[in-house]
């Protein structure tokens, strides 16, 4: 499987609290938040395509929408 890219931010606006709670519970798992969210994410785009994720997919749709050939 390729290595994913992180070159991407992501900004989410949530509850003070929440976020608090979320590092915590990272933490107390040896984990970042970011790791978590990007599982997260992989999880929910794999779900709704109904197959696993690959990082060679991630350009293809937005390639074909504009025509190109490759």
């Amino acid at each position: 499987m390729a290595l994913e890219t992180r070159t991407a931010r992501l900004t989410v606006l949530i509850d003070p609290r929440k976020k608090a709670i979320f590092e915590r519970l990272c933490a107390d798992e040896d984990t970042t938040p970011s790791q978590v969210v990007r599982r997260l994410i992989r999880g929910y785009i794999e779900e709704k395509q109904g197959r696993p994720w690959r990082p060679e997919d991630e350009l293809a749709p937005a390639r074909r929408r504009r025509g190109s050939k490759r």
